[in-house]
């Protein structure tokens, strides 16, 4: 059981680190997640606690582990940012499918996770 439960973990450690490294220590980010597919591979979408800033985490079997992506609000827009080791092909293809994300699908992204 405890081997199941590993690449869900690991993600998590991901997620902790976004919500440390990227957003700073005030920023909760652990609503939801909602599973996704973008650039063809699964990823597990999570809502912050600022109601509008997103996280989006390699999925269990998902061959970009480990990743992440972050949009954060800033301005009038979102700013788009990732990070971790994953394999540049399927992170390439997956940031290609979340830039192309308006603000209204982030927004409905926050909004879904957080009816988990």
């Amino acid at each position: 059981m405890l081997l199941y439960r590993l690449p869900f973990v690991v993600a998590m450690a991901c997620l902790a680190l976004t919500t440390v490294a990227v957003a700073g220590p005030d920023l909760n980010c652990r609503i939801g997640p909602i599973e996704k597919s973008y650039g063809g591979t699964k990823w597990l979408v999570y809502g912050c606690d600022d109601k509008v800033s997103v996280v989006v985490v390699t999925a269990p079997g998902n061959p970009a582990m480990p990743f992440y992506f972050f949009f954060q609000r800033d301005g009038g827009g979102y700013h788009l940012h990732g990070e971790e080791t994953g394999d540049k092909k399927f992170t390439d293809t997956a940031y290609k499918d979340l830039s192309a994300l308006t603000d209204s699908d982030i927004a409905a992204l926050s909004a879904e996770a957080g009816q988990q």
